[in-house]
């Protein structure tokens, strides 16, 4: 893979980056060495498996949402941690860590969404639109990675750890209320709130997607196409269908 990948800068603007960053700093040189990045990569991945299974048993088991919080806290604990501790102890593998982190986050949202689809508190048209809208902003964010070298982690000051705390906190007010009056009309809570975020993450996708394609069109400018290079052009061209039309000639036949 090109050197630019792994060059990548990561950008973060999350509200809570600065914060997070040194507990993540101050946590790592204090884990066990018998534990690795891979440990706390699965373990993220685990814990957003079992967020999905709280959320899909709540309709009959409410007390399981906050089992939600439990595991989103235990995700935030994997997922986060795992690029700083091979930082800290020198282990990068940026390539491998790049893909496995985020091809086990297109998994973690699909068993979040999933479960609140089986439990009810959201529809499952608006789980598959959200879905649908979170995978278009990854792709727009994975691209970028690559082609512009940057690695855009947040938008807007919102960024994975404040969505985590805002689903925690989602979860917690389904136990109370989980329907909510807008203009009137009785809807369920985690439809508003999904309706909203895929809309949020469509107009990210295509913010971001104008901004990169700019970025990229200014840095490969369209070349300057000199009437002599014209001729050039137009006399290859000429002689190339010369050459090749006995063949097609016989082709055709």
């Amino acid at each position: 893979m090109p050197n630019e990948f792994v060059e990548a800068k990561r950008n973060s603007t999350g509200l809570l980056t600065a914060i997070e960053r040194r507990v993540l700093y101050w946590i790592a040189p204090r884990l066990p060495a018998r534990i690795n990045s891979d440990h706390l990569t699965t373990l993220g991945l685990l814990s957003m498996f079992f967020v999905g299974v709280c959320f899909a048993v709540s309709k009959d088991a409410p007390a399981a949402l906050f089992g939600v919080v439990f595991f989103l806290a235990l995700n935030w604990f994997g997922d986060s941690l795992d690029g700083t501790l091979a930082r800290v102890r020198g282990h990068q593998r940026p390539r491998y860590g790049f893909y496995v982190d985020h091809i086990l986050d297109t998994f973690g949202a699909l068993f979040v969404l999933g479960g609140l689809a089986i439990s009810g508190a959201m529809t499952p048209i608006v789980a598959a639109a959200f879905l649908v809208a979170y995978y278009l902003l990854s792709i727009e964010i994975y691209l970028a990675t690559y082609c512009v070298g940057r690695f855009q982690m947040s938008f807007w000051g919102w960024g994975p750890t404040e969505l985590r705390i805002l689903l925690a906190i989602g979860a917690l007010v389904l136990l109370v209320k989980p329907m909510v009056t807008i203009f009137g009309v009785q809807m369920r809570l985690f439809d508003v709130g999904g309706s909203i975020g895929a809309v949020g993450l469509i107009v990210t996708a295509i913010v971001s997607a104008v901004g990169n394609t700019r970025r990229l069109y200014a840095a490969e400018p369209l070349p300057q196409n000199l009437p002599s290079q014209r001729r050039d052009a137009e006399a290859r061209s000429t002689k190339h269908d010369t050459q090749s039309g006995p063949l097609l000639s016989g082709l055709r036949q």
